[in-house]
């Protein structure tokens, strides 16, 4: 019986021997992927190209910072330097639409070639018509977000109508459609 015993012990002490050499085994391999891993992300991250080194853009309200020489004859925009500080990764601006609404010029429909347009409504109201959305009354503390080239078109606004505007890249096309 203490034969027995012994060998049990002995077998038992050479199992746990080779299971501890295929842990330190399997140990070895996931560091050695995890560190291939971790110099993939890191070859990855190097080749991104690099940008200029984004400033801070501080803009202040004042009335003559509104200028009508954007995108819409009946409007005017106030820059807040966004461009200009991010290099044109983005472009940020305050647009006034002048009242009242003329149709015939202002509902045109349209796109941006952008990456990304949001609108938020600072002051009065606006009436949009986007494709698959429709026609949408915006007011103030309203937001959207316009997909890549959606077309879309405004249709009426208030006399006070004040907007913020984010769009990425800050220099894009837009391109006027046929209704």
């Amino acid at each position: 019986m203490a034969k027995k015993t012994k060998s049990r012990n002995a077998a038992q002490t050479a199992v746990k021997k080779r299971s501890g050499a295929k842990s330190a085994a399997r140990s070895s391999a996931r560091k050695a992927v995890k560190a291939k891993a971790r110099t993939i992300t890191v070859k990855t991250v190097a080749k991104k190209p690099s940008r200029p080194k984004q400033r801070i853009a501080i803009s202040h309200h004042r009335e003559e910072d509104f200028k009508a020489d954007g995108l819409r004859a009946y409007a005017k925009y106030r820059d807040l330097g966004i461009a200009a500080a991010s290099h044109g990764l983005a472009q940020a601006h305050v647009i006034r639409l002048q009242g009242p609404c003329d149709p015939a010029e202002v509902s045109k429909l349209h796109f941006h070639d952008v990456d990304f347009q949001m609108v938020y409504v600072l002051k009065g109201w606006v009436k949009t018509y986007m494709d698959g959305q429709g026609e949408t009354m915006m007011q103030q503390g309203s937001a959207w977000t316009q997909p890549p080239k959606i077309k879309h078109m405004i249709l009426d606004y208030s006399d006070d109508v004040e907007l913020l505007e984010v769009i990425l890249p800050a220099e894009f096309r837009t391109v006027e459609l046929k209704a």
